[in-house]
């Protein structure tokens, strides 16, 4: 292994997001690839990108992987639904790194597993709007029937804290009776928040419907991005710095107590940064 792509090993993982949702990817890069080095940026400034258009969405995601370049990660995953449907083609061409995001492994795990076609889909108003998954679907499935539901309402929920309280129980019934008539027997997590509701969804749902959680898919295909590239940290050495580093555009503290809730690890800071200057 010639000394560059040594050292190109040992270099982080970026991860970015719209705001905290993200950090479900980075937990299951943490459990599956726990070698790798990660630093996350969360825009918690410009939260959400779900409502924003998609010339603002590639601009925002176009400055943080210009940040993220500019802090050395070998890879890029775009934990954000909604910037993988609008940016992740834009800044894949613009940026001479891997760059995957998060639609593509649960949209194509959800179509291998499904048993009568039938699919559903949650997940902000941009990402549901934008058809990305059932176009990805299709590829994958071409005759899959697909059925999307936004939920914008369960963001704000999840980021309260609120995973079991009795008002996310009665807005999710609500967003999921959309499913009622379909026949659904598989439902993709479409928004990076949605996997910490998980329990109540499938408890709504019942178990004849399966759950595809596209964090745990990303990591698995970051790991095998990684691998197919030659430089997986498999642990053996450690770089100077943090194993984990974290960015926000705002609300810091709420950022940290959040990640803290949910991380299989302490963390100590998140850096505030001003993204656009």
């Amino acid at each position: 292994m010639s000394q560059s792509l040594d050292n190109k090993k040992y270099a982080p993982v970026g991860v970015f997001d719209s705001g905290v949702g993200g950090l479900t990817v980075a937990r299951e890069i943490m459990r599956q690839l726990p070698g790798e080095r990660i630093v996350y940026f969360g825009d918690t400034a410009r939260v959400p990108y779900g409502s924003k258009s998609r010339e603002t969405i590639i601009r925002y995601s176009r400055q943080i992987c210009r940040f993220l370049q500019d802090k050395g990660v070998k890879a890029i995953v775009v934990a954000c639904n909604t910037a993988s449907a609008f940016a992740l083609e834009q800044v894949s061409l613009e940026f001479p790194l891997p760059i995957i995001g998060v639609v593509e492994p649960g949209a194509k795990v959800a179509a291998l597993a499904t048993r009568n076609g039938h699919i559903g889909v949650i997940g902000t108003e941009g990402t549901i709007g934008s058809q990305i998954y059932t176009k990805t679907i299709h590829v994958y499935r071409p005759g899959a029937e697909v059925v999307g539901k936004p939920c914008p309402l369960l963001v704000p929920l999840v980021e309260e804290g609120w995973l079991k309280d009795s008002v996310t129980i009665e807005v999710a019934q609500r967003y999921l009776s959309a499913f009622q008539e379909s026949d659904i027997d598989t439902l993709i997590m479409g928004c990076t928040h949605y996997p910490l509701l998980r329990s109540t969804l499938q408890r709504i749902l019942g178990d004849r419907v399966n759950l595809v959680n596209p964090a745990y898919e990303t990591a698995q295909e970051l790991k095998a991005l990684l691998t197919e590239h030659g430089i997986c940290n498999d642990g053996g050495k450690d770089e100077a710095g943090l194993q984990y580093q974290f960015y926000v555009s705002d609300a810091a503290e709420k950022f940290k107590s959040f990640a803290n809730s949910i991380l299989p690890c302490e963390i100590e800071e998140a850096q505030l940064i001003h993204i656009d200057e």
